[in-house]
């Protein structure tokens, strides 16, 4: 490490004393609209430096340093990432740039989180794997949904059998943020997001919260994708992730990426299960909807409403547990930052994921067992989409290789 690890200590509000790690390490990101915007303000709620950012173009850069009080703007992604003074990186842009933006900064050895898809095509994934193997640095992906503190919450309860054995998976992932043949963004373009657009967006975050907390691995599925508006029109200029188009200028485009996808699950155990994605929902806005029945209960959550688990159960009343610290079961009370009543969201997420991997990166012990979604999940995450769409262009089920 170039620099020190300190450890202190604190008294949490259940009266137990939990290790802090003072972690002394420096942040970069790349990619400064929405997304970047989240990670700088986690970043930030966390105390880690960020040492600059850089942007799509040196306008753009120097704009958000200025809106954001960052104060170095790079005018390259040599130059961020040969800064000494940078210890991990945040890939926040277009799918297309995660590989070579994140090989370039695990071989100037830095520690990267990359949004997810962790790249375009497994190829490039398998590649970024093995490259952070072998430069000894840790790579992420942000898989954040996971940290919301009643998905830490469903996860132990699975995990200490409290519903049985889980024998159905279920749910959505639904928005209306593309309904319109107006609406625009550059996931719609295959060359910039891939050839899966509502599938590897949003879900494969359900995938991964799913098999994280039932902890089975998929092993076949069988996949329906369509695509529901053929022809969207593209505005004539860049346009910002949920911005409205309705009122600039534009050109017809032919779509070739995924309006809608429904997906058939199996996974080890015999565990069965559905997925539903859409992006043209009108009225659902971020309706990332599990349900997992077990042989001696249920689950279920939403994250519209992410501070509500629903349990159910045949013998007695069903309930809701809203979110309470001191109600949740002991491993996961951390993972809640705020008491009872004192909702928690989207942001809290990403600041949480952080929490783990810096602390594990300022730890130094890199072969101990990682709690935050690595690049193998990124992997594996991509692999999956490659077999969904192998599974709709063939109209069969595939086996999803160990």
């Amino acid at each position: 490490m170039k620099k020190g690890v300190q450890a202190c200590f604190r008294q949490r509000r259940d009266g137990k004393v939990s290790q802090v790690i003072d972690m002394n390490l420096r942040a970069a990101v790349i990619g400064v609209g929405f997304v970047g915007r989240a990670h700088i303000e986690a970043l930030r709620r966390l105390a880690i430096p960020i040492q600059g950012v850089l942007g799509s173009s040196r306008a753009r850069t120097e704009k958000a340093c200025q809106s954001l009080g960052i104060a170095r703007a790079y005018g390259s992604l040599g130059e961020l990432v040969s800064d000494e003074s940078v210890d991990v990186v945040h890939v926040c842009t277009p799918n297309h740039l995660h590989f070579p933006e994140t090989e370039s900064a695990l071989r100037a050895g830095k520690h990267v989180m990359c949004e997810k898809p962790l790249a375009m095509n497994t190829q490039e994934t398998k590649a970024l794997v093995e490259l952070a193997r072998e430069r000894g640095r840790v790579g992420a992906v942000t898989y954040n949904l996971r940290y919301y503190p009643l998905c830490q919450e469903a996860h132990a309860l699975v995990k200490q059998g409290r519903i049985g054995e889980p024998r159905i998976a279920h749910g959505t992932y639904l928005q209306d943020w593309l309904f319109y043949p107006t609406d625009w963004n550059w996931r719609l373009d295959p060359e910039l997001g891939g050839t899966l657009r509502a599938v590897a967006d949003i879900g494969t975050h359900w995938l991964d919260l799913v098999g994280w907390i039932t902890g089975r691995n998929l092993t076949e599925l069988c996949a329906d994708l369509a695509t529901v508006i053929p022809v969207r029109q593209r505005p004539k200029g860049s346009v910002e992730t949920f911005q409205k188009t309705a009122d600039l200028a534009t050109e017809p485009v032919a779509m070739t990426t995924d309006d809608y996808a429904s997906i058939l699950l199996r996974f080890e155990g015999n565990l069965r299960g559905v997925l539903t994605v859409s992006q043209v929902s009108a009225g659902r806005k971020n309706r990332m909807w599990f349900e997992v029945d077990g042989s001696e209960g249920s689950l279920a959550w939403d994250e519209e409403q992410p501070n509500v688990l629903w349990i159910g159960s045949r013998k007695e009343a069903n309930r809701f547990l809203i979110k309470d610290p001191s109600l949740m079961s002991p491993e996961v009370r951390g993972y809640a930052a705020y008491p009872a009543g004192h909702a928690e969201g989207y942001p809290d997420t990403f600041v949480r994921l952080f929490q783990d991997l810096y602390g594990y990166i300022a730890a130094g012990n890199f072969q101990a067992q990682r709690s935050f979604p690595t690049f193998e999940t990124g992997h594996h995450e991509v692999k999956l989409c490659e077999l969904i769409a192998l599974s709709a262009g063939q109209r069969r089920w595939v086996a999803v290789p160990d």
